[in-house]
């Protein structure tokens, strides 16, 4: 889902119509599938439709020639590096609080349209309310026993913000992570302690 989010569905500019509904088919599979794996890990149908969920969300065929910083990944790939977290959990933590930091009026459709689209949010929704209801949506997917059941903040990790800064300045490499809504130092700092 990460590498979906990142490179191609919430990136800045112009996207391929066709190619979004096809990222958001492949977002719906593994919001079907995921759950079903942890809860019966020898279901081969979920594990085949995961593996080729993850194929399609990795060959850079979904891309649309996008090349951008992923931010989610910027930022995780640092907790990673400093702390005993996977890629794919630190990610699940990150991204939640990624959307919510960047929603505004201008990240709100693009919010909005992978709520309804993927994850049942109801369609009458204005942009900002369905944008909400698409992250709280994303939480509970992550974060519940109906979903992936992780756990949901750093400090459950026993992550503390003594190496956010550092950590912040190495994701962005002193400069800015261009995305839907670019993040600076300071806005990386500011996810990371949403994240606590």
């Amino acid at each position: 889902m990460s590498h979906i989010f990142d490179v191609e569905y919430f990136s800045a500019g112009d996207t391929m119509d066709m190619l979004k509904r096809i990222q958001e088919e492949v977002l719906k599979t593994v919001i079907k599938y995921a759950p079903v794996a942890i809860k019966e890990p020898d279901n081969y149908e979920a594990r085949a439709n995961l593996m080729w969920a993850s194929s399609w969300a990795l060959n850079s065929f979904l891309y649309d020639g996008h090349t951008q910083a992923t931010v989610a990944h910027a930022m995780e790939h640092e907790l990673s590096a400093y702390y005993d977290i996977t890629h794919g959990h630190g990610l699940a933590i990150l991204t939640p609080r990624w959307l919510e930091y960047i929603l505004d009026e201008n990240t709100a459709p693009e919010i909005a349209r992978f709520g309804k689209r993927c994850m049942g949010v109801c369609e009458n929704l204005e942009d900002m309310e369905a944008a909400k209801a698409a992250i709280a949506a994303l939480n509970d997917f992550c974060f519940t026993d109906k979903g992936l059941g992780l756990k949901s903040h750093l400090k459950e990790l026993g992550i503390d913000e003594k190496n956010f800064q550092t950590m912040a300045e190495s994701a962005c490499r002193g400069g800015v992570l261009p995305s839907i809504k670019p993040l600076n130092k300071e806005d990386i700092i500011n996810i990371y302690r949403m994240c606590l």
